[in-house]
């Protein structure tokens, strides 16, 4: 099978951080589209951060500092969009940093690189947030003829904190086009790790145009697919549905953000919180993660070939199961140890593979979605030959092995 990162034995080329340099102290749990509503403020952002976020992108109808003020009170984090003088701009607790551009062209970048500096020189610790286009946008938007192009001046000139992306991947009856979201993750992957910084990634959450309402499972493989290629946040879109009422473009006519344009919770809230639970849970151990690679190791196509030089020595499917297929994220851990991810492909059907590591199961640590802790591995079905997995669709499982 395609192996879609290289396993690097080399350590990312970090360069010290500096006093003004932005500190990601905890995994993201973000958002686009903040609540577009000036009423019952502070309730709508303990419904944020009830559901598990921890950090809010974009405009609220209602001025930065009351927005601010709020997230102060719930504990929520923001990213704020301040035009004007950057001397101006605020720094409550709350304020992670400045949204200062959504899917620049190349021929910004000079601008932004700028902007950047100011940010460090005159609001040192603060972010200076920019989200990057996704590999499917063409090269008049992008400005440059090819993606990885773009993000490699965008690291060379920007120099930003944090790298950013959205990348909705299409997902229909018999059209799937996540391989191109891996591709699109695997770029960030690379360019964040050779400079020694997090990524971040959008995803969808709601219908719009030929992207269809993805499904619980669907969201769930999103995310984790991100983590897999080491992002070190999650970012959804979109949290309120911009309506026309409250000055969206009517471009999203279907709604069906995790809240409706009226602001009423879809069955996405309660997805989101499921998931987000987890990952707030697993957040503090997915920080000391470098990663290493991503493998695609199918159980009936050479799986053994496709993870060799990793810590999984083979994947199989039960004699009576059908073939499954999977994603596998390496990482180091910041101890020395190993990590793996192992992620279920399929957004439809449960896997129940035949997972072969190379240290002993006494050895073996499992991350517990339940607690965020450490516990031992557990054999789902002990009666037969060798260690069984299983795995919801579109779900993962994090392992922690030996040096």
């Amino acid at each position: 099978m395609a192996v879609l990162g290289s396993f690097l034995a080399l350590a990312p080329m970090v360069e010290p951080i500096r006093a003004a340099d932005f500190v990601q102290d905890r995994f993201v749990i973000g958002m686009w589209v903040a609540p577009q509503t000036k009423d019952d403020l502070r309730v709508r952002y303990r419904e944020m951060a009830d559901a598990g976020f921890n950090l809010v992108i974009g405009n609220s109808p209602v001025p930065v500092e009351e927005q601010l003020r709020v997230c102060d009170e719930v504990g929520l984090k923001a990213l704020v969009h301040a035009p004007g003088d950057v001397g101006k701009w605020p720094e409550n607790a709350s304020c992670w940093g400045y949204l200062l551009k959504d899917e620049p062209s190349a021929t910004d970048f000079p601008a932004l690189a700028k902007a950047v500096s100011e940010v460090r020189s005159q609001r040192p610790g603060r972010l200076a947030y920019i989200n990057l286009f996704p590999n499917y946008a063409s090269p008049a938007q992008l400005g440059t003829p090819r993606y990885d192009e773009h993000v490699g001046r965008f690291m060379s000139e920007v120099r930003p904190q944090v790298l950013s992306m959205d990348h909705y991947p299409l997902m229909r009856p018999g059209i799937d086009r996540r391989d191109a979201y891996c591709e699109n993750l695997e770029t960030l992957r690379v360019h964040a790790n050779r400079a020694g910084i997090p990524f971040w990634n959008f995803f969808h959450t709601m219908p719009f145009a030929d992207r269809i309402d993805p499904t619980e499972a669907q969201v769930r493989w999103q995310a984790f697919a991100a983590i897999a290629h080491g992002a070190k946040g999650i970012l959804y879109f979109c949290y309120w549905t911009p309506g026309k009422g409250n000055g969206g473009t009517g471009e999203f006519p279907k709604g069906g953000a995790i809240l409706t344009a009226e602001g009423r919770r879809t069955r996405h809230y309660d997805e989101a919180r499921r998931i987000n639970a987890e990952l707030g849970r697993w957040g503090p151990t997915l920080l000391q993660l470098t990663s290493l690679g991503v493998r695609r190791v199918h159980t009936a196509r050479h799986a053994a070939k496709s993870l060799e030089g990793s810590p999984v020595r083979n994947l199989q499917h039960v004699r009576d199961d059908p073939p499954a297929e999977f994603l596998v994220g390496l990482f180091r851990h910041a101890d020395g140890r190993r990590a793996v991810l192992l992620l279920n492909h399929d957004t439809a059907y449960t896997a129940w593979p035949t997972v072969a590591f190379d240290a002993r199961e006494a050895d073996i640590r499992e991350l517990d979605k339940a607690n965020g802790g450490e516990v031992s591995l557990t054999d789902d079905s002990p009666e037969l030959p060798g260690i069984q997995l299983s795995f919801g669709p579109g779900d993962a499982r994090l392992f922690l092995l030996p040096r």
